[in-house]
């Protein structure tokens, strides 16, 4: 799911692959690629759940103006993963409203 090949922007430069965890779940990236890219190549298209109505969010602007892709990286909360470089051992979260722990109640409050 990566683009090797770029119409206008050609062949992407060979990186170095890096290990990193997504809630915990041993993970693999290129070390300088955003976060998000890693998790999209993954497959992983839920980066946090809203806080009100605790929908489900992700990658949508890819260039850091709106806040979809935050996560929580290394113990800190709203990260925005379209712009943060992927870099070995990171540990990504999933961010439930401004927090890492799933939501318990399911009236939608």
């Amino acid at each position: 799911m990566r683009i090797k090949e770029h119409p206008i922007l050609g062949s992407a430069e060979e990186k170095r692959l890096v290990s990193f965890t997504l809630d915990g779940k041993p993970m693999l990236g290129y070390e300088g690629e955003p976060i998000a890219a890693a998790l999209k190549a993954a497959g992983v298209m839920t980066h946090r759940y809203t806080a009100k109505q605790h929908k489900p969010r992700g990658l949508f602007c890819a260039i850091g103006r709106c806040t979809d892709c935050v996560m929580i990286v290394d113990g800190k909360p709203n990260v925005r993963t379209c712009i943060t470089p992927l870099c070995e051992g990171m540990r990504v979260q999933t961010q439930y409203g401004v927090s890492a722990q799933p939501y318990t109640d399911k009236a939608g409050c």
